[in-house]
């Protein structure tokens, strides 16, 4: 039998009327009564007639999402979240994969012809060019690790400067000295602000990098960045990449070299990728909050979209470290 929206209402113990309010997202609810019908519908499995709704309301009943790859297991954990946060108010995700770096401009499709109601831009490599057209719109949008920052532009992104910090300082608590750092490429603000975080953290501790290799944030390039201390001979005692990718490229050069991690080379990564937890050893890592970021960013576009807060903000969230096998205290030396 289809569930009809007096059977959220019974449900929820609620009036019709208040249930209508919250399926269209009036700003007078009050937030213990829109839970209460959020969690009837999730329990009845009751979902609106969009179209209906979005007719009703000159609205699409479309959240788009652009983003410059799934194939890395953070972002799409953000997009799964991202998609399940929408669900509660109603809204379908419009996914677009703007592969960096050939595709620049890729997903404009969603800003045309008002196909959508709002746009989260998630680590965009040519964000600009999507700042622009979204402004000239006047289309409601979210930054999610975005790459230029930009105090009229609503923002959600990690603090990365703290994790590279608190990556290195892990190492250097560990008693190694000779630390180097694989840095990813250097559009991405990410990138900048986690070998900006290693350099602190050498510094504060009167230690100077034993030398800083850029990567693509692929597990070749930290393969290829690794394998050229191995062949000069001069190989660091331990190693902060700026993602789990490269820093699984750094073990796979040392193993194949004959190397042992942690014993010989101790490896940090970024970013908490599934692989991490599956490797042997199993890698020590940056875990990025990808729920939270999802919830704060279509919390602050929802506003937006219903027109209740229209300031630009900046939220911004800590990586936690996630001790694993890849890192053990320096060896004394002989």
């Amino acid at each position: 039998m289809k569930v009809s929206i007096f059977d959220v209402a019974k449900k929820a113990g609620l009036s019709v009327v208040t249930v209508s309010r919250v399926l269209n997202n009036a700003k007078t609810v009050r937030e213990k009564n829109r839970q209460k019908v959020l969690q009837a519908m999730k329990e009845l499995d009751y979902h609106p007639n969009a179209a209906a709704r979005s007719l009703a309301k000159g609205k699409t009943g479309v959240i788009g999402v652009i983003v410059t790859t799934l194939q890395d297991s953070f972002l799409d954990s953000v997009v799964q979240n991202v998609s399940s946060q929408l669900k509660d108010y109603g809204y379908y995700l419009a996914l677009s994969v703007a592969n960096y770096p050939t595709e620049e401009g890729h997903g404009t499709e969603l800003i045309q012809e008002d196909r959508v109601d709002g746009l989260l831009i998630l680590s965009a490599v040519h964000e600009e060019l999507y700042i622009v057209e979204l402004k000239k719109r006047k289309i409601p949008f979210v930054l999610i690790d975005n790459q230029v920052m930009q105090p009229s532009v609503s923002c959600v992104l990690v603090d990365n400067l703290k994790g590279g910090y608190e990556a290195t300082q892990h190492l250097i608590d560990l008693g190694h000295k000779r630390i180097a750092h694989i840095r990813g490429p250097a559009f991405f603000l990410s990138a900048h602000e986690r070998e900006r975080g290693f350099m602190q953290a050498m510094a504060e501790a009167g230690l100077e990098p034993f030398a800083v290799e850029t990567g693509d944030f692929s597990i070749t390039s930290g393969y290829e960045a690794m394998m050229r201390w191995i062949e000069s001979g001069n190989v660091p005692e331990a190693i902060f990449a700026a993602d789990d990718f490269m820093a699984i490229g750094a073990i796979n050069a040392l193993t194949e070299a004959g190397y042992k991690v942690p014993r010989d080379v101790s490896i940090v990564g970024y970013d908490d990728q599934i692989l991490a937890s599956q490797l042997k050893p199993r890698l020590t890592t940056m875990k990025q909050p990808a729920e939270q970021i999802a919830r704060m960013a279509v919390d602050v576009l929802m506003k937006q979209v219903n027109g209740t807060n229209k300031r630009s903000m900046t939220f911004k969230f800590d990586s936690e470290l996630v001790v694993r096998e890849s890192t053990a205290p320096r060896l004394p030396q002989s």
